[in-house]
């Protein structure tokens, strides 16, 4: 016999394939949560020390910061507004705002009827300005924010969405809330139709309707006591005689008898909607977490820039995650400065024993609360948003799933800088937002 070659002999086997390459996520936050709780807590004590002022390089350091270590296909964001843009239209907006509030206030005293009408178009004209200034606001934020080079930009009226958005803020409290996701739906189509990256347009297509269905049996447990308690009231109570009865009483105690023997059901309608309003309050705090989760995810879902869309797998429990850990270090924070306000307030009146001028101990025991306070108000400041608001950025950079992000290779830089009056408006006017 003729020897085979044992290697001829077995058949050759195909090579393995290679080991897939791990997914790399198109969009996630690269930021160190250590670095952003220092840079919070660095600008509030500047803030309290400047009285303030510190707040537009307060507010210039956490968007750079935000900005910068967010990361969509390798590539970071930019921002590129400064401290003094901030101030300059700050103080425009002051320039504006100052005389508008005298010439309301000189007319409500001075005109009579007709300075207490215009006086009455006050708040309806300040709504109307704060709307117009988170319009502005947003326009200046995204001129500034820049990703491969190419500028954001905004266009459309201020003015228009102003209107609309008061619009659609009456019905939301006409419908005691039913009309909030139909108001979001328009409002957000509204903005993203004048945003551009580039010369590529936005547009928003998040459903109206699907935000209501999801959100309607939350709106019916947390409403529907309350709906509940003053039908209740209106049907079961005889309101004519009720009035009669408090006309005729001669005192406030032959009321009260009148009410035990003759109108039950008026004490069953007010247990009724004190358990109403308890169930509500404790539904709407539990739900709250769900419905931010909800809203967030829901526009995500909505994004659109020409064939690139988003698609949003955010977790309920992270939003409830970021909640809890408010309250734990809430707590701590309150426990901490429970104690630090005791040693304080003992030292000082220790030292004051001394001081023979009333009103000087006075001023020094005030000054020690008003700098307690300070300090209390702005620690839970950074604790919000080194929890909470953190998680809304982190946890909405993260679960955005984005496809089609190869039409961004062939966007044309496009827009100018916008101005920063509209961002100053809506500080002045305590609107504005990251």
């Amino acid at each position: 016999m003729t020897a085979v070659d044992a290697s001829a002999a077995v058949p050759s086997l195909p090579p393995a394939p290679p080991a897939p390459l791990a997914a790399v996520p198109t969009a996630r936050f690269i930021g160190d949560r250590g670095e952003y709780w220092r840079l919070l807590i660095r600008g509030n004590a500047l803030l309290a020390i400047t009285l303030g002022i510190y707040r537009f390089w307060f507010a210039t350091d956490v968007r750079r910061y935000l900005w910068s270590n967010t990361e969509i296909a390798g590539e970071t964001l930019e921002y590129t507004g400064t401290p003094m843009e901030l101030l300059v239209g700050f103080l425009i907006a002051l320039a504006v705002l100052v005389p508008l509030y005298v010439a309301l206030a000189l007319a409500a005293f001075t005109l009579g009827p007709v300075g207490g009408f215009i006086s009455s178009l006050s708040f309806p004209l300040l709504l109307f300005l704060g709307q117009f200034a988170v319009y502005r606001a947003r326009r200046y934020r995204l001129t500034r924010t820049i990703y491969r080079g190419v500028r954001c930009h905004q266009g459309g009226s201020a003015v228009r969405y102003s209107i609309c958005a008061v619009f659609w803020g009456i019905l939301v409290v006409i419908s005691l809330g039913l009309a909030y996701p139909f108001a979001q739906s328009r409002l957000e189509r509204f903005k993203m139709r004048h945003t551009w990256y580039g010369d590529l347009n936005g547009r928003f297509e998040g459903s109206g309707l699907g935000l209501l269905m999801r959100g309607l049996p939350m709106w019916l447990v947390t409403i529907g006591p309350l709906i509940f308690a003053v039908a209740y009231a209106v049907t079961a109570v005889e309101w004519d005689q009720f009035v009669a009865a408090a006309k005729g009483a001669s005192s406030a105690q032959e009321f009260i008898n009148q009410l035990e023997t003759s109108f039950p059901a008026v004490y069953s309608a007010i247990v009724i909607a004190i358990v109403a309003m308890a169930v509500s309050i404790v539904m709407a705090t539990v739900l709250y977490p769900v419905f931010q989760a909800m809203v967030l995810r829901w526009w995500l879902s909505g994004l659109r820039f020409g064939a690139l869309t988003v698609r949003s797998r955010l977790r309920t429990g992270q939003i409830y995650g970021a909640y809890l850990r408010l309250l734990w270090y809430g707590f701590l924070f309150s426990l901490a400065m429970s104690i630090a306000a005791g040693v304080i307030f003992g030292s000082v009146s220790g030292m004051l024993t001394a001081v023979k001028v009333r009103q000087v101990a006075d001023v020094v025991r005030a000054l020690t609360g008003l700098g307690l306070y300070v300090t209390t108000m702005l620690g839970f400041s950074v604790i919000y948003q080194a929890t909470v608001r953190l998680a809304f950025w982190r946890g909405g950079v993260e679960t955005a799933e984005i496809e089609g992000l190869d039409v961004l290779d062939r966007v044309k830089a496009e827009g100018t800088p916008s101005s920063a009056v509209g961002e100053g408006l809506a500080d002045a006017l305590n609107v504005g937002g990251i």
